[in-house]
C-alpha cells in the first residue's frame, strides 16, 4: 500500500496568494507611515510650533485607535469584517488627507486622530483575516510576512521621507503615503469577500459598555499626553486623573487578570503592552536625540529606525522557521525581552555619556531583533487562546494593549522630557530612556507567569 503525504500548505499557493499580498501591502503602508512620521516629526514640530505636543502627535492616533479596535472587534464578530474594512480604510485616508494639508498643529493632531481610528480598526480586521482565512500551521508564517513587510519601507522610508522633507516639505510625505494606501487597500479587496458573517447563534451582542470604556480610555491617555503643555498644578491633576482613568477604562477591554499577569492570554497581552511602551516610547525620541545632540539631518537620523526594522523582519522570519518545538514560548519571550532591554540600555548610555551615534544604531538593531522574536509569538498565542466567535475580542485586546502601552510610554516620556527642559537638556533624553527601561522590565512578570501553552491544533482538526 502506498501512502501519500499531503503537501505542506504555503502562503503562496493559489488559494492564499491574493490574501497574502493584500494583507502584507496594508502592513507595508503602516510601516512606511510609521517610519516616515518618526523621522520627520522633529521638523513638523518646529514648523507648526508644536514641540510641547511632540509626544501627543504619536499618541493621538494610537489613543484614537483604541475605540476603533473595540468597535471593529465587536462589529467584526457580528458582521464578518467586510464593511468594517471599508469604513476603516476610508477613515484612514481621510485622516491622512487632513494631516497632509494641516496648516497648524491642532489641525495636524485632528487628522492624526481620524487616521488612528481607522488604522486601529483595520488592524483588527487583519488579525481576524489571519484566524479565518489561514490554517493554524500558517499563522507563524503570516506574522513573519507582516514583519517582512517592513523591509522595503525600512530601507527607503526614513531616507525618502527625509529627502522629500528637505526638498519639498513634509506635507508631500503624507501625500505619497495616501497614494500608497489606496493601492494597498485595492490589493486587499478580493480577500474581504471571504469574511462571511458568523452563524446567527455565534454572533455576540453589541457590547456598548466596552465601546464606552474604550472612548474613556482614549480620553484618559490623551489627557496624559496633553499634560506636558499644561501649567504645573494643572499638570499634576491631569496626570492623576489620566492614570486612574486609563487603568479603570482599560480593565474591561482586556482579559481578566491582565494587569496582574494572569496565566495564558492575560500574560501575553501584558507582555505586548509593556514591550510596546518601552520600545516605542523610546523610539520616538531616537531621531530627536540624533538631530538635537548629534546634528544629524532628518534622513540620517532615521538610520536607527531602518536597521531596527530590518532586524525585526529577519528575526521574525527566523522565529517562524524555528517553530515552537525548538523555541518554546517562554524562551522566545525571554530572548525577545532581553534583546529589547539591551537596546534601551544602549540608548540610555548614548544620552547619558554622549557616546557616538553608532552605539545607539547598533543597539536599536538588537532591539528590533528582540521585537521580531516576541511580537509574532504574542500574535500567535492570542489566536491560540481564542476561537471563532471571540477572536475579534482577543485580537482587539492584543492591539489595544499594543496601542495603549505605546501611548502610556509616550505620555511618560513626554512628561519627563518636557519637565527636564526639552531638547536642549541632555538630562531630558536620559530620563526618557531610564523610564522606558523600567517599564520594559515589567515584562519579566509576564514571562514568568505565562503558564502552560496549549499545543497548536492538528491540520484539518
Amino acid at each position: 500500500m502506498t501512502s501519500t503525504t499531503a503537501p505542506r500548505p504555503s502562503l503562496f499557493e493559489r488559494r492564499h496568494l491574493v490574501a497574502t499580498v493584500g494583507m502584507v501591502a496594508i502592513v507595508a503602508v503602516s510601516a512606511f507611515q510609521n517610519l516616515a512620521m518618526t523621522t520627520i516629526m522633529p521638523v513638523i514640530a518646529a514648523d507648526l510650533d508644536g514641540e510641547a505636543l511632540y509626544s501627543l502627535s504619536f499618541a493621538a492616533p494610537l489613543a484614537a485607535g483604541v475605540p476603533g479596535m473595540v468597535l471593529a472587534g465587536n462589529w467584526t464578530d457580528q458582521a464578518g469584517g467586510r464593511v468594517v474594512a471599508w469604513v476603516s480604510a476610508a477613515l484612514f485616508a481621510l485622516g491622512t488627507a487632513i494631516v497632509m494639508l494641516a496648516p497648524t498643529m491642532p489641525v495636524f493632531l485632528a487628522g492624526r486622530l481620524v487616521e488612528g481610528f481607522g488604522a486601529g480598526a483595520i488592524d483588527v480586521v487583519l488579525y481576524v483575516l489571519v484566524a479565518r482565512v489561514f490554517p493554524a500551521e500558517l499563522h507563524g508564517a503570516v506574522f513573519a510576512g507582516f514583519a517582512a513587510a517592513w523591509v522595503v519601507p525600512a530601507l527607503i522610508g526614513p531616507a525618502l521621507a527625509g529627502i522629500v522633507t528637505d526638498a519639498f516639505g513634509w506635507h508631500w510625505v503624507f501625500a505619497g503615503a495616501l497614494g500608497i494606501a489606496v493601492v494597498a487597500f485595492a490589493c486587499l479587496v478580493p480577500t474581504l469577500r471571504r469574511l462571511h458573517p458568523p452563524v446567527l447563534e455565534a454572533r455576540p451582542p453589541w457590547h456598548r459598555g466596552r465601546i464606552g470604556w474604550s472612548v474613556a480610555a482614549a480620553a484618559a491617555v490623551l489627557l496624559l499626553n496633553l499634560a506636558p503643555d499644561l501649567p504645573v498644578p494643572v499638570r499634576v491633576a491631569a496626570v492623576l486623573v489620566g492614570l486612574v482613568g486609563a487603568w479603570s477604562a482599560l480593565r474591561p477591554l482586556l482579559p481578566r487578570g491582565t494587569f496582574t499577569g494572569g496565566p495564558g492570554l492575560p500574560s501575553v497581552v501584558l507582555l505586548r503592552g509593556v514591550l510596546a511602551a518601552g520600545f516605542f516610547g523610546s523610539e520616538a525620541y531616537v531621531p530627536f536625540l540624533f538631530q538635537a545632540q548629534h546634528g544629524l539631518s532628518a534622513s540620517a537620523a532615521g538610520l536607527a529606525l531602518t536597521v531596527a526594522a530590518l532586524s525585526w523582519a529577519s528575526a521574525s522570519w527566523a522565529h517562524g522557521r524555528l517553530g515552537e518545538s525548538r523555541l518554546p514560548a517562554a524562551r522566545a519571550f525571554g530572548a525577545g525581552l532581553g534583546l529589547v532591554l539591551v537596546s534601551l540600555l544602549s540608548a540610555l548610555a548614548v544620552a547619558l555619556f554622549d557616546l557616538p551615534a553608532w552605539v545607539l544604531v547598533a543597539g536599536w538593531f538588537v532591539g528590533g531583533a528582540g521585537m521580531g522574536v516576541a511580537y509574532p509569538r504574542t500574535s500567535m498565542l492570542t489566536l491560540r487562546f481564542s476561537r471563532e466567535g471571540d477572536d475579534g475580542f482577543a485580537s482587539s485586546a492584543l492591539t489595544i494593549a499594543d496601542a495603549s502601552g505605546s501611548v502610556v510610554g509616550l505620555a511618560v516620556a513626554g512628561l519627563l522630557f518636557t519637565g527636564a527642559g526639552g531638547r536642549d537638556e541632555p538630562l531630558a533624553f536620559t530620563l526618557v530612556f531610564v523610564a522606558m527601561t523600567l517599564i520594559a522590565l515589567v515584562g519579566l512578570v509576564a514571562v514568568r507567569r505565562l503558564g502552560a501553552v496549549p499545543p497548536p491544533p492538528r491540520p484539518g482538526g
